[in-house]
C-alpha cells in the first residue's frame, strides 16, 4: 500500500463512478418506495432475474448466497415477494425436494415500466462505442467489481 494519493484523473473517475452509484441507489431506492418492496427486495429480485437469463436454477439457498443473508432471512424476503405477487415458488421437476424460485410475469412488467427506458437509453449508449471502447468499458467495470468483491471479503482494515 502507498501513502501517495491517486492521480487526479483516477481520483475525479472514482468520484464520478461513486456518483452514478449514488444516483442509481436513489432511482431503485424510489422505484421500492413507490411498490412497497424493501431495498432487499428489490435485490431479490435482481439476482433472480440474473440467475434466469444465465440460465441458472433460482433455489432459495442461491438467492441467499447472493444476498449474504441466512436462511430465516431468505424465506423472509421470498415470502414477501410473493404474497405481493413478484415471485413463485414452484418443484424442481428434476428433483420434487427443491424449490425454485421463479419472478412474476406481473413483476418483469412493473420494472420493466419503470427502468425500461433507462435501460433502453443505456443500451443505446452502450451500442454509439467502438469496439475498442466497448472492450475498455467493460474490462474497466469486470476489474472494478473483482476489485470490490476482494475488498467485500477482505472486510475492514485492522487497527
Amino acid at each position: 500500500m502507498t501513502d501517495e494519493l491517486p492521480d487526479s484523473q483516477g481520483l475525479q473517475t472514482v468520484h464520478q463512478l461513486r456518483a452514478l452509484t449514488v444516483d442509481l441507489d436513489l432511482l431503485a431506492a424510489a422505484f421500492a418506495r413507490r411498490n412497497r418492496l424493501h431495498p432487499t427486495d428489490l435485490r431479490a429480485l435482481i439476482a433472480l432475474l440474473d440467475a434466469a437469463r444465465s440460465g441458472t436454477p433460482a433455489t432459495p439457498g442461491l438467492l441467499g448466497r447472493e444476498l449474504r443473508l441466512n436462511s430465516a432471512g431468505t424465506t423472509a424476503v421470498v415470502d414477501r415477494l410473493e404474497r405481493l405477487g413478484h415471485v413463485r415458488r414452484t418443484r424442481d421437476p428434476d428433483d420434487r425436494r427443491r424449490v425454485l424460485l421463479e419472478v412474476t410475469e406481473q413483476a418483469m412488467t412493473l420494472g420493466q415500466s419503470f427502468f425500461g427506458p433507462l435501460i433502453a437509453d443505456a443500451v443505446a449508449l452502450v451500442n454509439d462505442l467502438s469496439p475498442a471502447e466497448l472492450a475498455t468499458v467493460q474490462g474497466f467495470l469486470t476489474s472494478m467489481r473483482a476489485l470490490v468483491a476482494r475488498h467485500h471479503t477482505a472486510g475492514p482494515p485492522g487497527p
